[in-house]
């Protein structure tokens, strides 16, 4: 999922990344309305975190040292905000899929208990567990480059689904050993401690 930064985050930003720039060329950068980049950048000037200077007849918008230290903290929230809603579906998908292996409906009893005979029912739990490898990867690795510790779980979930695939079904979800139901839980947990975000709070 892209994340969509924020008309005033842009107008902050790109005060930093184009430098002397007029709020008429941030706004043309970022595709932003040019009178509301205007006002953004003047209420940022109040805030005292941008200064409109003007050198040799031209003029134009810079950061002062507090605006840097509040453009990064904007920044750091946005990852957050972005890694955070690329995991939302994922982790919708996956809690699917585990649900799914866990119970398989009939008639008499919606919440009857997979015992596994069904093979299609089954195969397609795995191909979507398989299929949510490479996102969680992507998106472990975006976290990993903020924070190293988050490095570990893509590695340890395509172990689990390699292990799957092998025919060792309990790695789907045994919860004796790293399987692909705990490694999801101990990475949504981190996720969440890390966020600040109550449990339950994002489904």
């Amino acid at each position: 999922m892209t994340h969509k930064s924020a008309p005033e985050d842009l107008a902050l930003h790109g005060a930093r990344v184009l430098g002397f720039a007029t709020a008429s060329r941030i706004a043309c950068r970022y595709g932003l309305d040019a009178g509301a980049t205007g006002e953004s950048l003047l209420d940022f000037e109040a805030r005292g975190w941008t200064r409109d200077l003007s050198f040799a007849g031209t003029s134009g918008w810079s950061l002062t040292d507090a605006g840097k230290i509040e453009n990064e903290r904007r920044l750091a929230a946005e990852l957050d905000t972005a890694a955070h809603a690329t995991f939302v579906p994922l982790n919708r998908r996956f809690g699917t899929a585990c649900t799914n292996w866990q119970v398989r409906p009939t008639r008499a009893d919606p919440m009857a208990l997979n015992d596994h005979a069904d093979w299609r029912w089954d195969d397609r739990v795995l191909r979507t567990l398989a299929s949510i490898d490479g996102s969680f990867r992507q998106l472990c690795d975006q976290l990993a480059g903020c924070l190293e510790r988050f490095g570990g779980y893509a590695d340890r979930y395509s172990s689990a689904l390699g292990k799957v695939e092998a025919g060792q079904l309990a790695w789907v979800d045994a919860p004796d050993r790293d399987s692909c139901h705990i490694l999801w839980i101990q990475f949504h947990e981190d996720l969440l401690a890390t966020l600040g975000i109550p449990r339950g709070s994002d489904m």
